[in-house]
């Protein structure tokens, strides 16, 4: 993966900053015990001019992590998605990705980061395909981790915390290591979780499915669009418990996300899915999800934030 491609500013707790002066302290509470949550956000070129997708669903989930981390904003969600318009405004950029982040700083060290201040920062910068350009339509390779993701009643799955992707980053550098594009973890009860930093979806015999809240998953916001196009176009879809198994025989695979979108997987544990490359109903889903970027289709413009 290539070097963040700079922009001018990062907005940090109300103020523009030059993106080379966006510091903080090494004492920061958040650099030493991952208190801290984030987004990803993309905003796309379309037809009718730039938008964030999406952009109040990911801003509600950002303090709904806060909250479950007893993490008070000191920013609304109405002032965090005026600031990210104004940042991608204030760079200049007419598509980009979006890192939120509302953080403990610095004040205190130790286990009870309640006396610590919280801060908020967000970031904006050009990002192309975070698997790759090729990926969307060959599909990648992906292994199953050895890491499980968290059990139930011990990291909070549905936050997007900094904590919880130290899991990430070890199912992610496994599968780099062992040649692969990703990994996908197992949860506590043996079943089907997700990717590094993917949802996954399974078709079989026509009908999608893919795992429940309860498998330790973050409830993407991708994700989410992804299963109300595919009810749109009449495919039945599944959320439970998916067994690993599932996924050898399955008739296609997919990943979700943010920054991977809709990126087909061609095969797990180097067993071929399917005909090996992107299959009809992901292809379909994914043709229907970029269509409705591009176009900005007013069907779905509760989908897109305004960058005027």
């Amino acid at each position: 993966m290539a070097k963040i491609n700079e922009a001018k500013y990062i907005w940090m707790s109300g103020k523009m900053v030059p993106w080379n002066e966006a510091k903080v302290h090494v004492l920061t509470h958040a650099l030493h015990y991952g208190s801290a949550v984030f987004e990803g956000i993309r905003a796309y070129k379309t037809k009718r001019g730039t938008a964030v997708f999406r952009l109040r669903e990911h801003m509600k989930r950002l303090l709904d992590s806060a909250k479950i981390y007893r993490m008070e904003s000191p920013f609304t969600l109405e002032e965090l998605m005026d600031a990210t318009v104004e940042l991608i405004k204030i760079n200049e950029l007419d598509e980009c990705y979006i890192r939120p982040l509302l953080y403990r700083g610095y004040y205190n060290l130790g286990v009870n980061p309640m006396e610590c201040p919280v801060e908020v920062s967000i970031a904006a910068w050009k990002w192309g395909k975070y698997l790759g350009p090729e990926a969307l339509e060959q599909g990648v390779d992906v292994m199953i981790s050895s890491w499980n993701r968290m059990a139930p009643n011990t990291f909070p799955a549905m936050a997007k915390t900094t904590a919880n992707y130290a899991n990430a980053q070890l199912i992610k550098m496994e599968s780099v290591v062992y040649g692969f594009s990703e990994g996908i973890a197992l949860n506590s009860y043996g079943t089907i979780s997700e990717g590094s930093g993917e949802n996954i979806f399974v078709v079989k015999d026509g009908v999608i499915y893919t795992p429940n809240l309860e498998s330790s998953i973050l409830p993407g916001i991708t994700r989410l669009t992804v299963i109300e196009i595919a009810r749109k176009l009449g495919f039945e879809v599944k959320e439970c418990f998916i067994p690993r198994e599932m996924l050898y025989i399955a008739d296609e695979l997919f990943f979700t996300g943010t920054a991977a979108e809709v990126t087909p997987i061609r095969s797990v544990d180097k067993i071929v899915i399917g005909s090996g490359k992107i299959g009809p109903i992901t292809k379909k889903i994914q043709q229907e999800f970029f269509r409705i970027i591009e176009e900005a289709d007013e069907n779905y413009e509760h989908y897109f934030t305004w960058v005027k």
